[in-house]
This record gives C-alpha cells, structure tokens and sequence, in this order.
C-alpha cells in the first residue's frame, strides 16, 4: 500500500452527515408526486447515483420538475441538517499537506454551498458535485476531473476514500486506490462489495481509524 500522494474524499457519510438534510428535502418531491415518504434509513440504503440517473425512472417525463423542486429545497433547509462524521477533522488535519478534493453524487451547486458553509472551500482544490463531469459515480469521470483541476495524475498513489460500493467501482475504474470508510452495511456489507467488483484496497471502520493508520 503506497502512501497518498494525492486524497479525494466522497462527501455524505464520509466528512458529513446530511441525511436527514437530504432525506427531508426529497420526501417533499415525493409528496409532492404522491408517492411514498421514505425514512432517514430508506434514504440510505436506496441514494447511490446522482439525481440525473435516478430521477427519470422515479419520476418520469416529469423528472427535471422533480429536480428542481428537490435543488430548491435542498437550498432552503439542508444546511441546517449538516453534521461532521466522527473523526472527519481528524482525517482532514492528517492529509492537509496534500492535493485534495471531493467528489460527490450530490448536485455541484448544492455541495459547493455546504462546503462553503463549513469554511472548508479553501481545503479542497477541486470539488466536484453530480453533473459537474460528462458522467457521475459510478463512472470515473468525475475523479479524473478532479485529478485534472489539481494537476495530478490517476494512479494507485491517488486515494479515493468513500463509504459505497459506487465510490469503490469509481476508484477502481480511475485507476486510483479505493479506500473503503465504515462497513458498507448500506451496500449489503464487505462480501456484497467484493460480489459487485468493487472490494477496496484498503478498508478502515470509521474515519478515525483511517487518520491513525495515515498518523503511522
């Protein structure tokens, strides 16, 4: 295991916990279509690929309607659900001397103004949200934009660290080093994982531990 040369960083259920922020947000999409409210734990398990390929099957020809409806409530009350994951400052402060960035599934407009709100743009030299590269996670495109706008190349020196089997098929398929953050229960767990192709190169049960294996 090469040490990091570079570190990008997925976002919710990594550095944050928006959850409840996300899964308020859209239960008034849902409501809004008549359908079925899901819970803070529905939320995750179901919410792995970006609003533009999730969307269409949900809502139809209507889905664009149900995206913006989704964007502007997400921009009136989501930073008010924000929360820090355990031991994120910590994994921060241990990799701030490297490039680094975030790259994300949730809307770039919507992750930028987060990031902002905690006073961490200045950590990151790229942050990329859904729709922000030609395709999102599980597609490698937005790593390699991210990569580019630092000016670094993919490579097994580069970590990728998510907490999602997505996260872990991005990495793979940049070419990076995929670093596995909880216990992916979301996904069906670590088996589930190495079932779908996407096993990490490195998995550490929670940020905190990853921050001391990098302190080492």
């Amino acid at each position: 295991m090469q040490r990091p040369q570079a570190v990008l960083f997925d976002w919710d259920n990594t550095l944050i916990d928006g959850w409840t922020g996300i899964t308020a947000a859209l239960n008034v999409v849902l409501r809004q279509w008549d359908q079925p409210v899901w819970t803070v734990a529905e939320a995750r398990t179901r919410i792995r690929a970006s609003v533009r390929d999730t969307f269409p099957a949900m809502f139809g020809a209507t889905w664009q309607d149900a995206a913006d409806l989704l964007r502007t409530t997400m921009q009136q009350q989501d930073l008010g659900h924000l929360a820090l994951m355990p031991g994120a400052e910590s994994l921060l402060a241990v990799t701030s001397a490297l490039p680094g960035g975030v790259v994300s599934n949730k809307e770039g407009v919507t992750l930028r103004r987060e990031v902002a709100h905690l006073g961490w743009t200045a950590r990151f030299g790229a942050i990329i949200g859904a729709g922000d590269a030609s395709a999102d996670k599980p597609h490698p495109a937005p790593i390699w934009h991210a990569l580019d706008l630092i000016g670094v190349k993919p490579g097994r020196d580069v970590w990728y660290i998510g907490d999602t089997g997505s996260d872990m098929q991005a990495a793979l398929a940049a070419g990076c080093t995929a670093v596995l953050v909880g216990d992916a229960s979301h996904d069906g767990g670590l088996h589930a994982l190495e079932q779908m192709g996407a096993a990490p190169h490195l998995h550490c049960g929670d940020a905190w531990a990853l921050a001391a294996r990098l302190s080492g």
